[in-house]
């Protein structure tokens, strides 16, 4: 019969990767969230502990650590080990290291430890307390992996390792990158969550702020919370520099760098920033580094140069400044899982839990064993003439310890505790002794019952263990967690200011200064508002704020949204920037109408006007979820066009406008309010080769409707001109379009204290007031307003509110 079994080549595959993955996982990579420790540190530590390497040991050869730990517990090489402990001994990767290392175990400048043969090491203080309790049935034991000899799952650990030393793995698709913390900080936000299970993450994070790395450093405060919420954020770390002055001449002193920089590499990069030109303003780098300056780079400033300037260079071009990506995955129950902080520290003191009610049922069982022998040695001491007679006349030790048993009733162990005992202790002062030492071990046993009985006594228990090792290793914090530049929003950098935005029918946008366009009176020729391309024209002018946002209409009917100080700032002449570097538009996508706005969480609706005369109403907050990749706006019908988009607040009205200088008012709830991707009702019924070309929003019958025409006349008419009516009609006459006047152009709604922005189609601009603009009836012509040029025209006009002016 064949030997030979046919498998599934891919189930076999498939099913050995995820045994390796786990063995991986679980085994190697990562650390157990109890005790912070990956396998191969645990037992590092427990063989240094089985070798007797305390700290007040002497230190022995880190060759024999490393071959007590390959020979018995971790057969993967002893390179591998060694470097596992190395790094336990180190100071600038630990925040509280678990070795001392004697000899050279490496440096900040990423020097490599000296061979195992030539280092010795045993166990610091803290570390010990990692160990402690190991002997009394605290943890659970499994076979090596010979199966000769038995090492720990997992140490009792009474510090927090895992969040005080952080750690780091990389395992088979995941990874793990926790930070270290400090321990008087951790310990205390332990004892707080004993004694408050259900606070809240801000309350404890006024207890442990964030982390705190063992080469300080400053941590920008954007990033923690998240960090702490979810188990996975980014952190901004920067090192930490004064300025000095020295004969005029100024200096940046670095005295801590961030957390896993290598100091050699940062000095290194630095230079190479100044020889590539990054960081002009160096006149010399030295690195005075020494034992009693840990961490000193010099580097002495060009005269005249401004430090905080080459500060901010260096943050950007070095290691000076780094992100540290939080992912805080640890081995619960034998998974990987991102955790919390409060998550995290409720596991350790689960653990906790465990270990003390464990060794609590230890010490009480031995306590009873103890106290069950001296019962039974009190009892002979009591008769102990007849004790004696009966072991004189017995044949045998069995004879002897069956007579007492049978006769004083005792149990086996405390017979054989009698025939044991030396005669020197049938004294009576000997007695007194064993009944002290019985009423102590009474008392301890009520003391430990009353501990397994009382989960109140339990957790006191705990505190107090918490308390003692934050009293015994306690320190202060190295590293300052502040707000760093980019922790502050950029808009918190950004002047309030008025901008006056062009853009080309070719797509091109730009801001510029308000102060840029001064103000001319009406009737003149303008400014030039930027250099066009041939054949381009410009297409839209408005005003707003540095923080308003930029809301982008597209013909296909999607919507962009960007800050207006994001544009380019650029002068009157420029040319400014394409749509299409600033937003993904797709081929044939242009922009149609812009808006500015404030808020996108505003109360209010977005009211849209299209060519052919559809008007469209949606709350704003429908847009407020604007990604990079846009949102559908409206849907448009083929052949029509968005014309403008506007903001209206209940019981306002809107005035749709045409080109044939028709317009009709009504009420904006005449319009119901419908989602994002629709089409609206009508608004106006159209003439023949008539279309919609401007919206005016009224919220004041006191103001009064603004209309410019192609040829640069202008006029004001009171509201109360236009009648109000229902949607759908064809409206009255609100500009009488002749030869000299040109195709209306704008209809928009002003108050008479504003500033006209007008644009041509030759990017000339003129900023007017409008109060010289006189007031005319609905069927006349206005006066001008700007002069046109030859094959020139007005494309655009936009008032400048009062509160855009202030």
């Amino acid at each position: 019969m064949s030997q030979v079994q046919p498998i599934d080549i891919t189930k076999e595959v498939k099913s050995n990767f995820i045994n390796y993955a786990m063995s991986v996982i679980v085994d190697r990579a990562l650390p157990d969230v109890r005790d912070g420790l990956k396998p191969v540190q645990r037992r590092i530590l427990y063989a240094m502990i089985q070798m007797g390497l305390t700290s007040t040991h002497k230190p022995s050869k880190s060759a024999g650590v490393v071959g007590e730990v390959m020979g018995k517990y971790h057969p993967h090489g002893d390179s591998a080990i060694y470097d596992a402990m190395v790094r336990l001994a180190q100071n600038w990767n630990l925040r509280y290291p678990l070795i001392q290392g004697q000899g050279n175990f490496g440096s900040l400048d990423g020097d490599p430890p000296a061979a195992m043969r030539y280092t010795e090491a045993r166990l610091t203080k803290i570390a010990e307390e990692v160990l402690q309790d190991l002997e009394k049935n605290t943890i659970d034991y499994r076979p090596n992996y010979d199966e000769t000899t038995e090492e720990p799952t997992v140490l009792p650990s009474a510090v927090p390792n895992l969040l005080i030393n952080g750690a780091t793995g990389i395992a088979v698709g995941m990874a793990t990158n926790i930070p270290p913390h400090n321990l008087t900080e951790i310990c205390n936000g332990l004892l707080e969550l004993i004694d408050n299970p259900e606070m809240t993450l801000d309350d404890l994070m006024k207890i442990i702020p964030g982390p705190d790395f063992p080469t300080g450093g400053r941590i920008g405060r954007s990033g923690i919370r998240e960090a702490y919420a979810s188990g996975h954020a980014s952190l901004r770390v920067r090192g930490k520099v004064r300025f000095e002055e020295k004969n005029g001449r100024n200096s940046i002193i670095i005295t801590e760098i961030p957390y896993q920089v290598n100091k050699s590499n940062l000095v290194s990069t630095i230079s190479a920033m100044y020889r590539q030109g990054k960081i002009p303003d160096i006149s010399a780098l030295r690195d005075e580094s020494d034992r009693r300056e840990p961490v000193r780079i010099v580097i002495d400033l060009k005269r005249g140069t401004i430090p905080e300037l080459v500060l901010n260079q260096l943050y950007k071009y070095t290691q000076l400044q780094t992100t540290f990506t939080v992912i805080n995955l640890a081995i619960v129950n034998k998974e990987p899982k991102v955790l919390p902080l409060k998550d995290t520290m409720q596991l350790f003191l689960n653990h906790r839990r465990e270990v003390v009610t464990r060794r609590t049922q230890y010490e009480l069982e031995k306590a009873q064993a103890r106290a069950h022998i001296l019962e039974g040695l009190l009892i002979a001491l009591d008769h102990l003439d007849e004790v004696i007679k009966l072991i004189r006349g017995s044949q045998t030790g069995a004879e002897a310890k069956d007579g007492l048993m049978t006769r004083f009733g005792l149990s086996e162990p405390q017979a054989q505790a009698i025939l044991d005992m030396r005669l020197q202790r049938l004294v009576g002062l000997e007695r007194a002794r064993l009944q002290a030492e019985y009423d102590e071990l009474m008392q301890e046993i009520a003391r430990l019952q009353a501990i397994l009985g009382n989960e109140t006594l339990l957790w006191k228990v705990i505190k107090q263990e918490i308390k003692d090792i934050r009293d015994r290793y306690g320190d202060e914090r190295r590293s300052q967690i502040t707000i760093l530049d980019d922790d502050i929003s950029k808009e918190d950098l950004i002047a309030v200011e008025d901008m006056v935005i062009t853009m080309t029918r070719a797509g091109y946008i730009k801001r510029t200064t308000l102060e840029a366009y001064r103000a001319q009176a009406r009737g003149g020729r303008g400014l030039s508002g930027g250099k066009l391309r041939e054949e381009d024209v410009n297409t839209q002018i408005f005003v707003g704020s540095t923080h308003d946002y930029l809301l982008f209409f597209t013909d296909q009917g999607r919507v962009f949204r960007e800050k207006i100080y994001d544009l380019p700032e650029t002068g009157r002449d420029a040319k400014g920037v394409h749509t299409r570097n600033i937003m993904p538009l797709k081929d044939g996508e242009n922009v149609q109408s812009v808006l500015a706005i404030k808020d996108l969480e505003q109360d209010g609706y977005f009211v849209f006007a299209t060519s052919k005369g559809m008007i469209k109403k949606t709350a704003i907050r429908e847009y407020s979820n604007i990604n990079a990749a846009g949102l559908i706006a409206i849907n448009l019908m083929d052949g029509d066009n968005l014309v403008e988009v506007g903001v209206v607040q209940d019981k306002s009205q809107i005035v749709l406008a045409t080109k044939e200088g028709q317009s009709i008012r009504f009420t904006e709830g005449d319009v119901r309010d419908t989602g994002r991707a629709t089409q609206g009702v009508i608004g106006i019924r159209l003439r023949e080769d008539d279309q919609v070309v401007s919206m005016a929003l009224v919220s004041d019958e006191e103001q009064e409707l603004l209309a410019v025409s192609e040829l640069g006349l202008a006029k004001r008419t009171p509201i109360s001109d236009y009648p109000l009516q229902n949607r759908g009609g064809q409206g009255v006459i609100t500009l009488k379009v002749t030869d000299k006047t040109g195709a209306l152009v704008t209809l928009t709604c002003v108050s008479g204290d504003e500033e006209l922005m007008v644009l041509s189609e030759n990017g000339i601009v003129i900023r007017t007031r409008v109060e010289e603009i006189s007031v005319f009836g609905r069927n006349s012509q206005g006066v001008k307003v700007m002069r046109i040029g030859d094959g020139d025209k007005v494309i655009s006009a936009h008032p400048i509110r009062n509160e855009e002016t202030v």
